[in-house]
């Protein structure tokens, strides 16, 4: 997530020994990983407004296959996990190992991790729930109201496109009138955007949910929603583990 922070020895080993590394993230991120490896080429010229990102990502697994078959040691590096909200690293995969090549994906730090390190936040405390915004507005989800819940790129909540870079007002609206179900307008939310380099700071912005609609948001923009009631006692299964204990001794 961070440039020159956080990535493993063995990311860091795959790439400086790649025939080929594709790199998909910020500008400055493919500077650093230049430095490790100058055959580098950037995924990111997929990318184009208005155009269906299910496109782009097709396109990405097509350029890194065609260097798997022609023989090719080749990388694909993508900020964060590359496995969490990134969608080409387990399809090229997944064709790779179909066609019989050796694939493998190394796990990084996630913007997940980073939340819950800025935000001082314990999943293991009362638990989380994670869902895509948009995906959260278009099926019905069951929502835990005691637990936090973390939802992924608010700023394009509700788009069906796959194509826009931000949605509007009225999309956040519906959002809102959605999560208003378990949580108050009032009730305090957090958007979270994980910085690219060390000299940033996070931002942790804490605003209602009701601002939510006015906030100003981007395609990493993050929402953390601290739960609006508290756990509630499964009294049957303690009394039934009780007597567990009980009839132990």
């Amino acid at each position: 997530m961070t440039v020159g922070a956080h990535i493993a020895p063995i990311a860091r080993s795959h790439i400086e020994n790649a025939d080929i590394v594709f790199f998909a993230g910020h500008p400055l991120m493919e500077m650093w990983v230049t430095e490790m490896n100058s055959n580098l080429h950037s995924l990111q010229v997929f990318y184009a407004e208005g155009k269906d990102r299910r496109i782009t990502y097709k396109e990405m697994v097509n350029a890194m296959m065609t260097e798997v078959r022609a023989g090719k040691k080749v990388v694909g590096a993508f900020y964060g996990h590359p496995g969490v909200f990134a969608l080409p690293p387990h399809n090229v995969i997944k064709i790779a190992k179909k066609e019989g090549y050796a694939a493998h994906m190394v796990p990084g730090i996630s913007a997940e991790d980073c939340l819950y390190a800025d935000l001082g936040v314990d999943p293991g405390k009362v638990g989380s729930q994670h869902f895509e915004a948009s995906q959260f507005m278009f099926y019905q989800r069951q929502v835990d109201p005691s637990a936090y819940l973390i939802l992924w790129q608010v700023g394009i909540a509700g788009d069906k496109s796959a194509a826009k870079f931000s949605t509007g007002k009225a999309y956040r609206q519906i959002l809102v009138e959605l999560l208003n179900e378990n949580y108050p307008n009032e009730h305090k939310v957090a958007l979270y955007e994980c910085p690219t380099v060390a000299i940033r700071e996070p931002r942790i912005e804490w605003i209602t949910l009701g601002d939510f609609i006015e906030a100003e948001l981007s395609l990493i923009t993050t929402m953390l929603i601290p739960p609006s009631q508290k756990l509630l006692k499964n009294q049957s299964i303690i009394d039934r583990l009780a007597l567990l204990e009980k009839n132990a001794h």
